[in-house]
């Protein structure tokens, strides 16, 4: 009785439930298609820590990252098993559901793509894109309250200084970026400024625009992660719905796919800079429309 009446209000919140909680055993698999699909979501956060360390070259764990990986991939599996067995049919009825069985296809698709060809490379953008997505799929499955204010506070403060300490950093991404192509302008001319020779060599910027974009990225990502969860306990699933909140996603995949052309495309010199200036454009909207600077009106 106890467990039931935890259950109860666990999955009180998601109407998909309420209909169902009439066994204990619809109970036990509501509960074990939530707990296998968060278990994905930290065995998938591994690949997020190597794209990371992958920015930095400093990533000699890909074989152990990518058993967890595939483990995730696993665990996912039976979540949505599970959750298609609960409801009677596959399970894509409502957002969550529909994102979590897409980052699952992606998962396994890049999985039999590493096994067939060995492309290690593609790592660096689906292991954050599927970690993201899934993490957005457990949003569908309510938890409890805040323990305290104070970690509730201390919750929003990280998410605040993540996203503005990813913002200062891609500032100066974008700022070495100007600098590398004002640079590479006047070196081409036979008679350049005399300011020109003011300006850090190509190569000091380049290396300035990589390690800024790589701490600007895991800022950001973490910003991400923890705006959300935060706003998922506090709100509920009500804040999925703002289009500003779609702004801000998109604006991360814009900076995973500068990310990822970096490290694996190769992309460096002017093609990086127009890229840094395009990310930090796109910053500059996802902000002004959280500051009220940028309407956006609901459908």
């Amino acid at each position: 009785m106890v467990a039931e009446s935890l259950s109860r209000g666990l999955f009180s919140r998601n109407p998909r439930y309420t209909k169902k909680l009439t066994s204990n055993c619809v109970v036990t698999m509501a509960e074990l298609s939530v707990i296998w699909l968060r278990a994905a979501v930290a065995l998938y956060s591994l690949g997020l820590i190597h794209a990371i360390l992958s920015l930095m070259r400093r990533d000699r764990f890909f074989r152990p990252v990518l058993a967890a990986f595939s483990t995730g991939v696993t665990l996912h599996l039976v979540s949505i098993v599970e959750e298609a067995a609960l409801i009677g049919n596959l399970p894509v009825q409502n957002l969550y559901e529909s994102v979590s069985l897409c980052a699952f296809l992606i998962a396994a698709f890049y999985l039999f793509v590493y096994w067939r060809y060995r492309m290690e490379s593609l790592s660096t953008f689906v292991f954050p894109l599927v970690f993201i997505m899934t993490l957005t799929a457990t949003f569908g499955n309510p938890v409890s309250t805040w323990s305290s204010s104070a970690v509730r506070d201390m919750w929003l403060t990280v998410h605040i200084v993540s996203i503005l300490a990813g913002y200062a950093a891609l500032l100066l991404t974008a700022l070495g970026a100007v600098l590398y192509l004002v640079q590479e302008r006047e070196l081409k001319r036979k008679r350049p400024y005399s300011s020109s020779y003011r300006l850090p060599p190509l190569g000091i910027l380049d290396d300035l625009i990589s390690k800024s974009m790589t701490a600007g990225f895991a800022a950001i990502t973490l910003g991400i992660v923890t705006g959300s969860t935060w706003a998922f306990i506090e709100l509920g699933t009500s804040w999925l719905a703002d289009q500003r909140i779609a702004i801000a996603f998109a604006t991360w995949g814009i900076y995973l796919a500068m990310v990822f052309l970096r490290v694996n495309a190769g992309w460096r010199g002017r093609k990086a800079a127009i890229m840094a200036i395009t990310a930090l454009g796109c910053c500059v909207v996802t902000w002004a429309t959280h500051a009220g600077l940028l309407s956006i009106q609901p459908q």
